[in-house]
């Protein structure tokens, strides 16, 4: 799909939960579902797959979120699958949450650790970022197992990457 395209649908998707009062919660919970379908074969294949009627894809979201995030949220991925549009959620989802932290005038930090990060944790990460780059940051966590240990964080262009894979490849270099 075009740029233009994934930035329209990005911008409906916020101007809906912005209009309703609830862009943070909503942002925060399409990031989520969004890292989970980038992560899941199966359901990338569920949610995209023509052959699957757009009421049976959509039936999926529903089952998925369902109780577990707000109903703006479930019906604003249903629509979206729904549209035909499921291999574009990653980029739409990317676009919503830029264009969520640009209108707080913060700059995105998506971190992937190999756990689960305490809420003292995020404070300390997201203080060190905004220190580090001089900007206001929202932070945006994702486990991510093929982190071994330690912290990859992409602040649009800038990856800082300190990661026990990346200390250990640097110390093979200096040998």
């Amino acid at each position: 799909m075009s740029d233009a395209r994934i930035q329209g649908y990005a911008r409906a998707l916020f101007e809906i939960a912005r209009a309703e009062g609830t862009l943070d919660e909503v942002e925060d919970e399409l990031f989520r579902f969004a890292r989970s379908y980038e992560s899941s074969e199966e359901l990338r294949n569920a949610l995209t797959d023509d052959l699957v009627p757009p009421e049976k894809r959509q039936a999926i979201v529903e089952d998925l979120l369902g109780g577990k995030a707000t109903s703006t949220t479930t019906q604003l991925v249903s629509m979206v699958v729904g549209s035909g549009r499921g291999r574009d959620l990653l980029a739409i989802v990317d676009q919503l949450v830029r264009r969520a932290a640009g209108s707080k005038d913060l700059d995105v930090a998506e971190v992937r650790t190999a756990i689960a990060l305490s809420d003292d944790q995020q404070a300390r990460l997201k203080a060190a970022l905004e220190n580090a780059t001089g900007k206001s940051i929202s932070l945006k966590t994702v486990v991510d197992a093929s982190v071994v240990g330690g912290v990859v964080a992409t602040i649009g262009d800038t990856v800082i990457d300190d990661t026990v894979r990346t200390r250990i490849d640097q110390l093979k270099s200096r040998l």
